[in-house]
């Protein structure tokens, strides 16, 4: 039995394959599937006894989806206090107080509490639209921070995944297929060489509506590997196969 403080509004949800549990919010922010399968995606580095910061936490669903699939600690980096402070619960919840921490900062100021080039790996579902004169942003404050550029766009991101990485650390993000070019510009422009990438689909027949990509820190130009596709949904909107045993099957680091 799962024993925790809920506030007014919130919810536990729950990742069986990994026995973790998070503390939501949906008026404020809640994960979805991009994050779950981020989280799936990044592959620990040896037996992951390295630093693992996920940048722009927000529940801290990425990073404590992935914590049960390394040795290693685990520092979530947020700059919204609501989220930070619900994240710390979830910690709490999960019982990985040893191994996993908040860090409430915005990221681009991490450096005062993470010293640059000590990161085994970077973790980061970032916000996905750029702000544009014809931007309309979303009217609650957390959806902003969470869905638009506003306090960080994708080349300061690479720079700052880039500082905190030791040489041939990884870099994992979860981002929009629209926005490949802006990743490989910023990717290559800070030596963060692009290694896997993986898309998501939400039906067969349809366009990527997810990237997955995997990034090496001065790592050798070339040798970029197109994974096969995650389909997520069946015709009749359900999981498919491939996603439930993720959501449901056997724990990752098996």
């Amino acid at each position: 039995m799962i024993e925790t403080h809920l506030k007014p509004g919130e919810r536990l949800d729950g990742l069986s394959s990994q026995n973790i549990y998070i503390i939501q919010n949906p008026d404020m922010f809640s994960y979805s599937l991009d994050a779950i399968l981020l989280a799936y995606f990044a592959q620990p580095k040896g037996k992951g006894r390295g630093i693992t910061v996920d940048l722009g936490s927000g529940t801290g669903a990425v990073g404590l989806l992935y914590a049960p699939k390394i040795t290693g600690i685990v520092k979530l980096v947020e700059i919204q206090p609501e989220l930070a402070e619900m994240s710390q619960r979830s910690i709490v919840t999960n019982h990985l107080q040893e191994r996993v921490s908040v860090v409430n900062r915005d990221m681009n100021t991490i450096f005062d509490d993470i010293k640059p080039g000590s990161v085994e790996t970077v973790l980061s579902n970032p916000p996905y639209f750029p702000l544009n004169a014809t931007t309309k942003t979303n009217i609650d404050r957390h959806y902003e921070l969470a869905r638009h550029e506003l306090t960080i766009d994708l080349p300061k991101l690479a720079q700052i995944a880039n500082k905190l990485l030791k040489n041939n650390g990884k870099f994992y993000m979860v981002h929009r297929p629209e926005r490949l070019t802006d990743i490989f510009a910023a990717f290559a422009e800070r030596k963060l060489m692009i290694k896997r990438v993986q898309f998501v689909y939400g039906k067969a027949g349809r366009e990527a509506n997810m990237v997955l990509v995997e990034a090496i820190k001065a790592g050798k130009p070339g040798g970029v590997r197109i994974l096969p596709p995650i389909i997520a949904y069946t015709e009749d909107n359900a999981y498919t196969s491939q996603v439930h045993e993720i959501l449901y099957g056997d724990v990752w680091n098996k």
